[in-house]
């Protein structure tokens, strides 16, 4: 990755726990302020017309970047001091060349689907997908004659290769969320990325997309296993405050260039409020994550001893015999903090349950400060037919839980008092 900003002291390189401190950002420019001010404008004065002829030049692509040169400032739906910080430092932790923010999860898949599928071209994706992008896949993808081909994470690259096989329309795309919402279902990336290496040409990539929401940047860097673009829900560990919508994707120039500037005209990008947001949080992302995953390790080894619990779903459960202990240990640094287990009584005993919580929220979102539950056969995967619910393992009595930074003794008190009730 070209260094924009030092990023060393003494040729010791920093971390990015370090860099998210100011990387990007220079005091001197906004009045010695400490922190970046909020840049609250819809447009941006030039100096000359000849300046901003030049930067409208770059900006709708009628010409390249000189050596030296930088597109300056125009109007906020395409760059803002705010969003060019937060993507800078957003590049850091995945090791990308450039970063792209939008106003959420689903407006940065959106745009980067839209930005490489056409009318006849063929998407694989991975199941199960969160329930907005599965929508978004299944149902309005269609609409445009983007047809879509799913496989589980059992499936071997035979499998996968032999469906696409099934399907009229050249292979454009490969879409995986792993982990899966909500199973914690593995994929493997590499796989994947061997899948698309082979229906690619020079002049004709076929990118391999990540959604890393689960797992952040913290406990998985899918770039460095093959990944062409990485997208998360910046709503979820990003921003892990439940103050703020937005998302992001990630990865090459060559790539990232074409999503911005779908993104300019789509109108899918982040406000300045939200990307000074998005800075505040990304100084504690590792502290936030590495207290949650901590947490989730005790809360999950309670659920493994209770009489009322079965199938529990968390990544720190794999063991060496498990299919996908191999993809775990090869691809993901940690288990996260996301958890789902069953619930006995089916839907009326994970109601209960969940009508029970006292401290852990009944809501749905995940990633945040406080521990969070919800149930995604009837909230987050509700719109997923019931024979696919049965193929994925959403049961009725599936919970999703994702672990806050609350004192472990009280979230495992608060989950055994409403257990107790089922």
């Amino acid at each position: 990755m070209a260094k924009k900003w030092d990023d060393s002291i003494s040729d010791e390189h920093l971390h990015p726990e370090s860099l998210m401190m100011g990387y990007g950002y220079k005091p001197e420019w906004s009045e010695g302020a400490l922190k970046s001010p909020i840049f609250q404008t819809s447009t941006f004065v030039f100096e000359t017309a000849e300046e901003g002829k030049a930067f409208f030049e770059v900006a709708t692509g009628q010409r390249p970047e000189r050596p030296g040169e930088k597109m300056g400032l125009i109007y906020s739906r395409l760059n803002n001091p705010d969003l060019e910080i937060v993507e800078d430092r957003l590049t850091l932790w995945d090791g990308a060349e450039s970063a792209t923010v939008f106003k959420s999860g689903m407006a940065a898949i959106a745009t980067t689907l839209l930005t490489y599928l056409r009318p006849g071209d063929v998407l694989l994706h991975s199941c199960p997908l969160y329930g907005g992008t599965d929508h978004l896949v299944n149902d309005i993808l269609p609409e445009f004659g983007i047809k879509s081909v799913g496989f589980l994470a059992e499936h071997t690259r035979e499998d996968i290769t032999a469906s696409l096989l099934n399907v009229d329309g050249p292979l454009k795309m490969i879409l995986i969320e792993t982990p899966a919402n909500p199973t914690n279902a593995l994929i493997d990336i590499a796989m994947c990325a061997e899948i698309a290496g082979a229906a690619s040409t020079e002049d004709d990539p076929v990118p391999l997309v990540v959604d890393n929401t689960f797992l952040g940047p913290i406990f998985q860097r899918p770039l460095d296993h093959g990944a062409d673009l990485v997208i998360y829900s910046a709503t979820k560990y990003l921003g892990g405050h439940s103050d703020l919508i937005a998302g992001a994707c990630l990865g090459s120039e060559r790539l990232i260039g074409p999503i911005r500037a779908m993104r300019t005209y789509l109108g899918t990008h982040v406000g300045p409020w939200t990307g000074w947001l998005l800075m505040r949080s990304l100084e504690t992302l590792q502290l936030r994550m590495m207290r949650q995953a901590e947490n989730a390790a005790r809360v999950a080894e309670f659920l493994a001893g209770h009489s009322k619990v079965a199938n529990i779903h968390y990544l720190g459960f794999i063991r060496a015999e498990d299919d996908q202990h191999d993809i775990f240990k090869r691809q993901c640094l940690g288990p996260g903090a996301m958890i789902s287990f069953e619930v006995a009584g089916g839907e009326p005993g994970a109601f209960r349950f969940l009508n029970a919580l006292k401290l852990i929220h009944l809501a749905v979102s995940l990633g945040s400060t406080e521990s969070l539950a919800e149930h995604p056969g009837t909230m987050t995967h509700s719109g997923l037919s019931e024979a696919a619910k049965r193929s994925y393992g959403i049961t009725a009595g599936l919970v999703r839980i994702s672990v806050g930074v609350e004192h472990p003794d009280d979230l495992i008190l608060d989950i055994r008092q409403a257990l107790d009730g089922v």
